[in-house]
Protein backbone atom coordinates (compact mmCIF):
# COMPACT_ATOMS: atom_id res chain seq x y z
CA UNK A 1 0.00 0.00 0.00
CA UNK A 2 1.37 2.85 -1.22
CA UNK A 3 -0.26 6.56 -1.12
CA UNK A 4 1.24 9.21 -3.96
CA UNK A 5 -1.21 11.74 -3.43
CA UNK A 6 1.54 14.75 -4.40
CA UNK A 7 1.69 14.26 -8.34
CA UNK A 8 3.47 17.85 -9.23
CA UNK A 9 7.32 17.23 -8.85
CA UNK A 10 7.55 20.32 -7.93
CA UNK A 11 5.78 20.28 -4.68
CA UNK A 12 8.14 17.84 -3.68
CA UNK A 13 12.00 18.37 -1.92
CA UNK A 14 12.52 14.57 -2.36
CA UNK A 15 11.26 12.16 -4.78
CA UNK A 16 13.04 8.94 -5.90
CA UNK A 17 12.40 6.72 -8.68
CA UNK A 18 12.93 3.31 -9.01
CA UNK A 19 16.29 3.82 -6.52
CA UNK A 20 18.07 0.82 -6.14
CA UNK A 21 21.40 -0.09 -4.26
CA UNK A 22 23.52 -3.39 -4.38
CA UNK A 23 26.49 -4.54 -2.43
CA UNK A 24 27.91 -7.56 -4.55
CA UNK A 25 24.63 -10.14 -4.45
CA UNK A 26 22.73 -8.42 -1.62
CA UNK A 27 20.04 -5.37 -2.69
CA UNK A 28 20.05 -3.60 0.01
CA UNK A 29 17.50 -0.75 -1.42
CA UNK A 30 14.71 -2.19 -3.94
CA UNK A 31 13.22 0.32 -6.40
CA UNK A 32 12.30 2.75 -4.25
CA UNK A 33 10.01 5.09 -4.81
CA UNK A 34 9.71 7.84 -1.83
CA UNK A 35 7.81 11.26 -2.59
CA UNK A 36 8.61 13.98 0.52
CA UNK A 37 6.26 17.24 -0.05
CA UNK A 38 7.84 20.63 0.92
CA UNK A 39 7.35 22.13 3.84
CA UNK A 40 6.31 18.68 5.16
CA UNK A 41 7.99 17.02 8.34
CA UNK A 42 8.65 13.45 6.88
CA UNK A 43 9.33 10.57 8.93
CA UNK A 44 11.05 7.33 7.50
CA UNK A 45 10.84 4.72 9.42
CA UNK A 46 11.70 1.27 9.79
CA UNK A 47 13.65 -1.74 11.61
CA UNK A 48 17.07 -1.58 11.79
CA UNK A 49 18.52 -3.30 8.30
CA UNK A 50 15.55 -1.89 6.20
CA UNK A 51 17.36 0.39 3.71
CA UNK A 52 16.58 3.79 5.68
CA UNK A 53 20.44 4.82 5.99
CA UNK A 54 21.46 3.56 3.06
CA UNK A 55 18.62 5.29 1.01
CA UNK A 56 19.71 8.73 3.04
CA UNK A 57 23.45 8.53 1.78
CA UNK A 58 22.55 8.10 -1.54
CA UNK A 59 20.12 11.12 -1.36
CA UNK A 60 22.88 13.26 -0.04
CA UNK A 61 25.76 12.15 -2.41
CA UNK A 62 27.09 9.51 0.33
CA UNK A 63 26.92 6.46 -2.09
CA UNK A 64 26.22 5.87 -5.30
CA UNK A 65 22.88 4.83 -6.74
CA UNK A 66 23.29 1.06 -8.28
CA UNK A 67 19.91 2.22 -10.40
CA UNK A 68 17.12 5.04 -10.31
CA UNK A 69 16.86 8.11 -10.12
CA UNK A 70 16.84 10.99 -7.45
CA UNK A 71 15.81 14.27 -7.25
CA UNK A 72 16.12 17.03 -4.47
CA UNK A 73 14.79 20.13 -4.51
CA UNK A 74 13.70 19.88 -7.74
CA UNK A 75 17.36 19.13 -8.98
CA UNK A 76 18.61 15.88 -10.38
CA UNK A 77 21.70 14.17 -7.91
CA UNK A 78 24.06 13.72 -8.18
CA UNK A 79 24.39 15.58 -11.37
CA UNK A 80 23.57 18.87 -9.56
CA UNK A 81 25.12 17.76 -6.23
CA UNK A 82 26.92 21.78 -5.58
CA UNK A 83 24.07 23.01 -6.21
CA UNK A 84 21.83 21.38 -4.02
CA UNK A 85 23.82 20.19 -0.50
CA UNK A 86 24.16 24.37 0.24
CA UNK A 87 20.21 24.27 0.80
CA UNK A 88 20.77 21.07 2.47
CA UNK A 89 21.32 20.93 6.47
CA UNK A 90 22.38 17.31 7.57
CA UNK A 91 23.04 14.95 10.82
CA UNK A 92 24.05 11.22 9.53
CA UNK A 93 25.06 8.41 11.77
CA UNK A 94 25.62 10.62 15.03
CA UNK A 95 27.46 13.91 15.43
CA UNK A 96 31.16 13.85 14.71
CA UNK A 97 33.31 16.20 16.72
CA UNK A 98 36.57 16.94 17.65
CA UNK A 99 36.79 15.92 21.49
CA UNK A 100 38.99 18.44 22.61
CA UNK A 101 37.65 21.48 21.11
CA UNK A 102 34.64 23.39 22.52
CA UNK A 103 30.99 22.75 20.95
CA UNK A 104 31.18 26.78 19.88
CA UNK A 105 35.10 25.40 18.02
CA UNK A 106 33.64 23.19 16.33
CA UNK A 107 30.95 24.99 14.76
CA UNK A 108 33.45 27.20 13.54
CA UNK A 109 35.31 24.96 12.16
CA UNK A 110 32.54 23.44 10.32
CA UNK A 111 31.13 26.69 8.96
CA UNK A 112 34.16 27.84 7.70
CA UNK A 113 34.36 24.60 5.72
CA UNK A 114 31.44 25.65 3.67
CA UNK A 115 32.76 27.69 0.88
CA UNK A 116 29.52 29.75 0.61
CA UNK A 117 29.41 30.74 4.17
CA UNK A 118 30.80 34.85 4.78
CA UNK A 119 33.57 34.86 7.33
CA UNK A 120 32.22 37.83 8.71
CA UNK A 121 28.87 36.87 9.90
CA UNK A 122 30.36 33.33 11.17
CA UNK A 123 30.51 34.03 14.82
CA UNK A 124 26.50 35.27 14.87
CA UNK A 125 25.27 32.42 13.10
CA UNK A 126 27.37 29.85 15.59
CA UNK A 127 25.90 31.49 18.33
CA UNK A 128 22.10 31.56 16.68
CA UNK A 129 22.93 27.95 15.90
CA UNK A 130 23.78 26.94 19.87
CA UNK A 131 20.70 28.93 21.21
CA UNK A 132 18.42 26.79 18.82
CA UNK A 133 19.18 23.55 20.18
CA UNK A 134 19.40 25.18 23.92
CA UNK A 135 23.43 24.94 24.12
CA UNK A 136 24.34 28.72 24.60
CA UNK A 137 25.71 27.74 28.21
CA UNK A 138 27.58 24.98 27.10
CA UNK A 139 29.30 27.05 24.01
CA UNK A 140 32.56 27.05 25.87
CA UNK A 141 32.76 23.41 26.89
CA UNK A 142 34.79 21.04 25.70
CA UNK A 143 32.67 18.80 23.69
CA UNK A 144 34.61 15.57 25.10
CA UNK A 145 32.58 16.72 28.44
CA UNK A 146 29.52 16.75 26.47
CA UNK A 147 27.10 14.22 27.24
CA UNK A 148 25.49 12.38 24.60
CA UNK A 149 22.21 13.92 24.15
CA UNK A 150 24.94 17.29 23.65
CA UNK A 151 26.16 15.69 21.03
CA UNK A 152 23.42 15.37 19.13
CA UNK A 153 21.83 18.76 19.42
CA UNK A 154 25.19 20.03 18.36
CA UNK A 155 24.72 17.96 15.57
CA UNK A 156 21.47 19.72 14.68
CA UNK A 157 22.99 23.10 15.69
CA UNK A 158 25.59 21.92 12.68
CA UNK A 159 22.86 21.48 10.13
CA UNK A 160 21.12 24.82 11.39
CA UNK A 161 24.64 26.96 11.00
CA UNK A 162 22.97 28.28 7.47
CA UNK A 163 18.99 28.61 5.98
CA UNK A 164 18.33 24.90 4.78
CA UNK A 165 14.95 24.49 2.24
CA UNK A 166 16.15 21.20 3.57
CA UNK A 167 17.11 19.38 6.87
CA UNK A 168 17.73 15.57 6.67
CA UNK A 169 18.36 13.94 10.38
CA UNK A 170 18.69 10.41 11.57
CA UNK A 171 17.51 9.72 14.69
CA UNK A 172 17.43 12.85 16.11
CA UNK A 173 16.09 12.47 19.18
CA UNK A 174 18.92 9.61 20.09
CA UNK A 175 20.55 10.07 24.12
CA UNK A 176 18.21 12.88 24.85
CA UNK A 177 16.03 12.90 28.48
CA UNK A 178 12.33 13.96 27.74
CA UNK A 179 12.89 17.62 28.33
CA UNK A 180 15.80 17.48 25.14
CA UNK A 181 13.40 15.36 23.08
CA UNK A 182 10.56 17.85 23.75
CA UNK A 183 12.83 20.75 22.73
CA UNK A 184 14.11 19.01 19.28
CA UNK A 185 10.22 18.22 18.51
CA UNK A 186 9.51 21.47 19.47
CA UNK A 187 12.33 22.51 16.87
CA UNK A 188 11.57 20.59 14.00
CA UNK A 189 8.09 21.82 14.04
CA UNK A 190 9.30 25.41 14.10
CA UNK A 191 11.62 24.57 11.19
CA UNK A 192 8.64 23.17 9.05
CA UNK A 193 6.42 26.38 10.08
CA UNK A 194 9.86 28.36 8.71
CA UNK A 195 8.62 26.31 5.06
CA UNK A 196 11.48 23.70 5.45
CA UNK A 197 11.11 20.42 4.14
CA UNK A 198 12.56 18.11 7.51
CA UNK A 199 13.26 14.19 6.61
CA UNK A 200 13.61 12.43 10.14
CA UNK A 201 14.73 8.61 10.30
CA UNK A 202 13.66 7.10 13.45
CA UNK A 203 11.97 3.91 15.08
CA UNK A 204 10.64 6.23 17.89
CA UNK A 205 7.00 5.41 16.65
CA UNK A 206 5.29 8.33 19.52
CA UNK A 207 8.12 10.88 18.34
CA UNK A 208 6.79 10.59 14.68
CA UNK A 209 3.18 11.02 16.09
CA UNK A 210 3.44 14.15 17.82
CA UNK A 211 6.44 15.82 15.10
CA UNK A 212 5.08 14.45 11.92
CA UNK A 213 2.80 15.15 9.13
CA UNK A 214 3.98 12.60 6.73
CA UNK A 215 5.61 8.98 6.94
CA UNK A 216 7.07 6.41 5.31
CA UNK A 217 7.26 2.59 5.81
CA UNK A 218 10.86 0.51 4.94
CA UNK A 219 11.12 -3.18 4.95
CA UNK A 220 13.91 -5.15 3.98
CA UNK A 221 14.51 -2.59 1.40
CA UNK A 222 11.42 -2.32 0.07
CA UNK A 223 8.79 0.50 0.72
CA UNK A 224 5.76 -0.92 2.37
CA UNK A 225 3.50 2.27 2.12
CA UNK A 226 3.58 6.18 2.53
CA UNK A 227 1.59 8.84 2.59
CA UNK A 228 0.12 11.62 5.58
CA UNK A 229 0.09 9.96 8.68
CA UNK A 230 -4.24 10.49 8.17
CA UNK A 231 -4.16 8.48 5.23
CA UNK A 232 -1.56 5.56 7.41
CA UNK A 233 -3.93 4.99 10.25
CA UNK A 234 -6.76 4.81 7.56
CA UNK A 235 -5.54 2.02 6.00
CA UNK A 236 -5.29 -0.24 8.70
CA UNK A 237 -8.11 -2.42 10.49
CA UNK A 238 -10.46 -0.35 12.56
CA UNK A 239 -12.30 -2.82 15.69
CA UNK A 240 -15.77 -2.31 17.59
CA UNK A 241 -15.57 -4.03 20.97
CA UNK A 242 -19.13 -4.93 22.74
CA UNK A 243 -19.28 -5.69 26.56
CA UNK A 244 -22.10 -7.78 27.14
CA UNK A 245 -23.14 -10.86 29.65
CA UNK A 246 -25.06 -11.98 25.90
CA UNK A 247 -21.96 -12.83 23.96
CA UNK A 248 -23.40 -15.65 21.88
CA UNK A 249 -26.69 -13.40 20.40
CA UNK A 250 -24.29 -10.27 20.06
CA UNK A 251 -22.18 -11.99 18.01
CA UNK A 252 -25.28 -13.66 15.53
CA UNK A 253 -26.18 -9.47 15.14
CA UNK A 254 -22.54 -8.76 14.21
CA UNK A 255 -21.72 -11.62 12.11
CA UNK A 256 -25.89 -10.69 10.44
CA UNK A 257 -24.30 -7.16 9.61
CA UNK A 258 -21.23 -8.38 7.50
CA UNK A 259 -19.00 -7.84 10.53
CA UNK A 260 -16.01 -10.76 11.04
CA UNK A 261 -16.18 -11.72 14.34
CA UNK A 262 -13.37 -14.34 13.52
CA UNK A 263 -15.82 -17.05 14.22
CA UNK A 264 -17.78 -18.60 10.85
CA UNK A 265 -20.91 -19.08 13.17
CA UNK A 266 -22.33 -18.07 16.24
CA UNK A 267 -23.23 -21.73 17.94
CA UNK A 268 -19.60 -22.49 19.60
CA UNK A 269 -17.30 -20.29 21.88
CA UNK A 270 -16.97 -16.21 20.08
CA UNK A 271 -13.34 -16.09 18.94
CA UNK A 272 -12.24 -12.67 19.03
CA UNK A 273 -13.72 -12.20 22.53
CA UNK A 274 -12.26 -12.01 25.82
CA UNK A 275 -14.67 -13.73 28.15
CA UNK A 276 -14.69 -12.17 31.86
CA UNK A 277 -15.47 -8.96 33.41
CA UNK A 278 -14.01 -5.95 30.42
CA UNK A 279 -13.34 -3.81 33.82
CA UNK A 280 -15.14 -3.50 37.11
CA UNK A 281 -17.48 -0.99 36.42
CA UNK A 282 -18.88 -3.07 33.16
CA UNK A 283 -18.88 -7.16 33.77
CA UNK A 284 -19.53 -9.14 30.96
CA UNK A 285 -18.00 -10.38 28.11
CA UNK A 286 -15.87 -8.05 25.24
CA UNK A 287 -16.91 -9.14 21.73
CA UNK A 288 -14.83 -7.84 18.86
CA UNK A 289 -14.97 -7.76 15.39
CA UNK A 290 -13.71 -5.84 12.25
CA UNK A 291 -15.71 -2.76 11.17
CA UNK A 292 -16.10 -2.40 7.51
CA UNK A 293 -16.43 0.74 5.72
CA UNK A 294 -19.91 0.27 4.51
CA UNK A 295 -20.84 -0.46 8.14
CA UNK A 296 -21.58 2.74 10.34
CA UNK A 297 -21.25 1.97 14.15
CA UNK A 298 -24.61 3.38 15.32
CA UNK A 299 -26.32 0.77 13.17
CA UNK A 300 -24.43 -1.94 14.65
CA UNK A 301 -25.71 -0.49 18.58
CA UNK A 302 -29.63 -0.31 17.04
CA UNK A 303 -29.72 -3.79 15.67
CA UNK A 304 -28.04 -5.13 18.98
CA UNK A 305 -30.70 -3.04 20.93
CA UNK A 306 -33.26 -4.45 18.45
CA UNK A 307 -32.46 -7.97 19.08
CA UNK A 308 -32.60 -7.54 22.52
CA UNK A 309 -28.76 -7.73 23.17
CA UNK A 310 -28.20 -6.29 26.80
CA UNK A 311 -25.31 -3.49 25.60
CA UNK A 312 -22.92 -2.45 29.00
CA UNK A 313 -20.25 -0.99 26.43
CA UNK A 314 -19.45 -0.26 22.76
CA UNK A 315 -16.26 1.32 20.97
CA UNK A 316 -14.71 1.90 17.98
CA UNK A 317 -10.94 0.99 18.24
CA UNK A 318 -8.99 2.81 15.41
CA UNK A 319 -5.38 0.79 14.03
CA UNK A 320 -3.10 2.48 15.87
CA UNK A 321 0.65 3.27 13.68
CA UNK A 322 2.38 0.72 15.77
CA UNK A 323 -0.11 -1.47 14.66
CA UNK A 324 0.54 -0.59 10.64
CA UNK A 325 4.03 -0.99 11.16
CA UNK A 326 3.92 -4.29 12.81
CA UNK A 327 1.31 -5.49 10.28
CA UNK A 328 3.73 -3.95 6.93
CA UNK A 329 7.35 -5.07 8.62
CA UNK A 330 6.50 -8.13 10.84
CA UNK A 331 8.57 -6.37 13.56
CA UNK A 332 7.85 -3.97 16.53
CA UNK A 333 9.35 -0.37 17.17
CA UNK A 334 10.18 0.94 20.31
CA UNK A 335 7.33 3.45 21.39
CA UNK A 336 8.89 4.50 24.32
CA UNK A 337 9.38 8.23 24.58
Amino acid sequence: MTSRSIANPSELAIETTALTKRFGRQTVVDDLALSVPRGSVFGFLGPNGSGKTTTIRMLLGLAQASAGDISLLGERMPQRLGAVLPQVGALIEGPGFYPFLSGAANLRRLDSADGFAPSRTRSDRVARALERVGLSHAADKKVKAYSLGMKQRLGIANALLAPRDLIVLDEPTNGLDPQGTREVRSLIRSLADEGTTVFVSSHLLAEIEQMCTHAAVMRAGRLMAQGTLDELRSAGTTRVSVTTPDAEAAARVLLALGLDTGHPDASGPVAGSTVGPASTALPGTVVTATLPEAVAPEDIVAALVAAQVRVRGFSVDHASLEDLFVALTGEGFDVVQ
